[in-house]
């Protein structure tokens, strides 16, 4: 609970580590994730770092694997998907030798295989290309001599000799997007003397399985003098042309040839792709775990190369920031790495002073508290030390969100979906869903069951369930009219004075179910939502305001708990908190049953008028007998709790610069180094003993920053009074703004219960118009339309559009009052992190 309420203490440690051991206290940290190192080398580039050449090999090996990776998935096989617990071991150093020959044995491997199968999937579509060609032209060639006779009677005149013109063809294949193209060419370039001939078919790649249109083609000629020329405008156009014998008997043993060695190249296809799949499948199996071990690898030597080397290039020199509660378990590790690794000298740490670096900021998280801490993280993290707003974020923040969407039957179904996220988490979480959409869901899946469940019981309050009034109780009110009175009259007003039969009885939780039928329930519901919103924001603030002074008494600010907590917390109760009182006073002064006129509901006095009159120090007309104010006295009480809010503002806005002048008047200037923590250094045999830390070596809690993290001192007066005064008017005008900004409790809340009432009267009351057998199936039907409509609606968009709200209310109106929000998270050295994040780096 301490590292909720408020970030770990943290501790800057300097690591003295033998190069023989280095790697293996570095990894063992990774696995345990309790470290975040710090860069002593920021002014050596990259490249002349120690361990560079180390980060490269590691990259080649990552580079092979991802390239095996990306082969294994082309081949369909199903990679295996470690858990956390299964993680593999850091990989030893001379690992990577093997890790190298094994896998470049591997790659060679498999491009053998790819470009052997790339080969004989090329050669067998140059034969399936010249089946198709020698099937599709049969009909060409059989109809050559009618071909020549047609050319010559076209081309030649009767007393041309031609007996030397001998018929002769350029024959192939073309991608059909070009053939027309082609044809027009060969046209062209022999001035009209070809008889050109095509005919389509599709060519499939067995490999990729991708379809080619193509294109058979036969251009008969007479004469040899074109055939050169034809020939190029082919190549040209990227067509494949094949000597084709024009005799039958040759083109039909060319044909069998062919088909042979279809057959053949098919079996050798096989084969080799079976190869190749058996490889990868074997290979698959080992996939993953070298995956995690060279990522492990690489973050190791990349870390590696953060550490400084002493002068005498005996030791790696290495800081870190610890939380204090894991320092034992980190001189540990140093001790027992030391030891497996048998070196001459232990491994030992000093817990140093951090002269000006604030420590990072670390609250140690569980799966329920770890998604309202990041609710928190998302708007900023938190200043070292400081008040965390998530643990109280856990109770405000369901209980809000329940004010804007209560309803008993929509929270039923949020807690529903939230439970079943909690029971079944360990099975969810073994499938791996990768859906952003889920993942946030999933997240939040705590905060959703706790949304769900405070729906439920302000949906309880409200007596609203699918827009509907439960009769739990019995009603407080009796009619008190005889039947003939009930019937004639539209609307009857239902006096609670006149109530007889229930003298001695209140309604004991929530509201009445005779509010349901009334026609001025929206009038009751408008004002009892909107009073009860600022009750709530009232006291929501009043929590935030009364936060900063637990910052201040830590961080031994006690002057401010006099010039800025006390001032503001005044200001924010003689004015708003005297607002409510003023609500609550009128719930218990006025009533149906109250003796004398001037406390009956008629003279009720307007809460709003007397705020604005408080203010504005004015008076309000009144009806006969009645009175202006509440109670003896009050027109002084407010005038004196005005003057005082008042003066809250010039003391606030005064207090702190005129402190500030007299501490510098009272002592010398003093130059802060800043943020300073009392360390001790451990002793190298204290470290290097089985016996672990004792607890007189344990060191003290790092002093705090100086002023909650703002240090004043050095800044010039009027730097400190323009602050002060920017500080004032954001915090008075915020009071009201965010007093305001509370009614959208309110305003959430009733356009929440009129959409729900207008989805049920208006859809699923449709299914009523049409009476007996009919009137059932269309209420069936109604009901699907209902139902789809109240989880995409009223479920999912109201409440998304009162989870962001509720959001607003936490980050601004409630935090902003003691909340800084200026640290930075702590991020440890952890496998488990560093594999997470390059898996989903979303």
């Amino acid at each position: 609970m301490g590292s909720i309420f408020r970030s770990e203490e943290m501790a800057l440690c300097q690591l003295f580590i033998q190069p023989e051991t280095v790697y293996n206290s570095v990894a063992a940290l990774g696995e345990a994730g309790i470290v975040e190192f710090r860069d002593l080398n920021p002014d050596v580039h990259i490249f002349q770092r120690k361990f560079t050449s180390e980060l490269r090999r590691c990259d080649e090996l990552e580079r092979q694997l991802r390239y095996i990776e990306s082969e294994i998935k082309k081949e369909k096989i199903q990679l295996v998907e470690l858990d956390v617990a299964d993680y593999p071991l850091s990989p030893k150093p001379k690992d990577i030798i093997n890790f190298e020959a094994q896998f470049e044995k591997i790659e060679n491997e498999i491009l053998e295989l790819s470009k052997n199968s790339v080969n004989l999937n090329e050669n067998y579509l140059e034969l399936l290309e010249l089946k198709e060609f020698l099937q599709r032209t049969e009909g060409f060639f059989n109809d050559k001599d009618g071909v020549a006779d047609t050319i010559r009677s076209n081309l030649f005149s009767e007393d041309q000799d031609v007996a030397h013109h001998n018929l002769d063809f350029v024959a192939g294949t073309v991608h059909r997007s070009r053939i027309y193209g082609l044809e027009r060419m060969l046209w062209r370039v022999s001035r009209g003397n070809i008889f050109f001939r095509h005919a389509d078919f599709d060519l499939s790649d067995p490999l990729t399985s991708q379809v080619t249109p193509k294109s058979v083609f036969v251009a008969f000629f007479l004469g040899q003098h074109l055939k050169t020329i034809l020939q190029k405008v082919c190549t040209g156009y990227k067509a494949s042309t094949f000597p084709c014998p024009i005799d039958f008997d040759e083109r039909n043993d060319m044909t069998k040839g062919v088909r042979t060695r279809l057959e053949d190249m098919t079996v050798i296809l096989n084969q080799t792709k079976d190869h190749r799949h058996n490889s990868l499948l074997q290979v698959s199996k080992q996939v993953p775990n070298w995956l995690i071990m060279v990522r492990k690898m690489k973050a190791v030597y990349y870390t590696l190369n953060l550490f400084s080397t002493d002068t005498s290039q005996k030791c790696l020199i290495g800081e870190c920031w610890v939380p204090i509660h894991d320092l034992a378990q980190l001189q540990t590790i140093l001790s027992e790495e030391s030891d497996a690794s048998g070196a001459t000298i232990k491994s030992f740490l000093n817990v140093i002073q951090p002269e000006d670096k604030i420590p990072p900021t670390f609250n140690r998280t569980n799966k329920f508290t770890r998604g309202f801490q990041n609710l928190i993280d998302a708007y900023g993290t938190s200043s070292y030390r400081e008040v965390n707003p998530a643990l109280y974020t856990i109770i405000t923040f369901p209980f809000l969100f329940a004010v804007m969407f209560g309803d008993m039957g929509h929270g039923i179904i949020m807690a529903l979906f939230g439970a079943w996220m909690v029971v079944r988490e360990n099975a969810l979480i073994a499938q791996k869903i990768r859906g952003e959409i889920w993942t946030i869901f999933f997240g939040g899946r705590y905060i959703i069951l706790l949304m769900g469940l405070f729906s439920i019981y302000t949906g309880f309050v409200y007596n609203d369930i699918f827009s509907k009034s439960m009769n739990i109780f019995g009603s407080s009110w009796s009619i008190n009219y005889n039947a003939s009175t009930i019937v004639e009259n539209a609307e009857l007003e239902l006096n609670p004075a006149s109530n007889d039969l229930h003298d001695s009885y209140v309604y004991p939780i929530g509201l009445d179910p005779a509010w349901q039928l009334g026609t001025n329930k929206i009038i009751f519901l408008n004002s009892y939502k909107m009073k009860l919103s600022i009750i709530f924001g009232v006291v929501h603030m009043i929590f935030g305001v009364s936060m900063s002074i637990v910052n201040m008494i830590h961080f031994k600010r006690p002057a401010d708990i006099f010039l800025q907590f006390l001032p503001q917390m005044l200001f924010l109760v003689l004015l708003f908190a005297y607002m409510v009182f003023m609500m609550m006073f009128k719930w218990v002064a006025y009533g149906g049953k109250k003796e004398g006129f001037e406390y009956t509901p008629g003279c009720a006095p307007s809460v709003l008028i007397l705020f604005i009159n408080m203010m504005l120090f004015g008076s309000a007309e009144v009806k006969d007998g009645c009175k202006e104010f509440m109670f003896e006295a009050q027109y002084m009480l407010q005038v004196v709790l005005v003057l005082i809010a008042v003066l809250c503002i010039p003391w606030m806005l005064l207090g702190h610069p005129i402190y500030i002048l007299v501490q510098r008047a009272t002592r010398p200037k003093v130059t802060h180094g800043g943020y300073v923590n009392e360390g001790v250094t451990l002793d190298s045999s204290e470290i290097a003993s089985n016996e672990g830390p004792s607890k007189e070596v344990a060191p003290p809690p790092p002093k705090a920053p100086p002023a909650g993290g703002h240090d004043h001192e050095n800044e010039p007066m009027g730097e400190v009074f323009i602050l002060s005064a920017i500080h004032t008017i954001e915090y008075v005008l915020s009071t009201i703004s965010h007093t305001a900004s509370y009614l959208r409790l309110w305003a959430l809340s009733l356009a929440h219960a009129q959409l729900s009432e207008v989805l049920w009267s208006q859809v699923l009351t449709m299914g009523y118009i049409i009476p007996q057998l009919y009137g059932g199936v269309l209420v069936y039907v109604i009901f699907g339309v209902w139902a789809f409509f109240t989880l995409a609606i009223l479920v999912m968009m109201e409440g998304l559009s009162a989870f962001l709200h509720t959001l607003r209310l936490h980050w601004v109106e409630f935090m902003s009052k003691f909340f800084e929000g200026l640290g930075y998270k702590f991020e440890p050295f952890s496998f488990v992190a560093i594999i997470n994040a390059e898996d989903n780096p979303e």
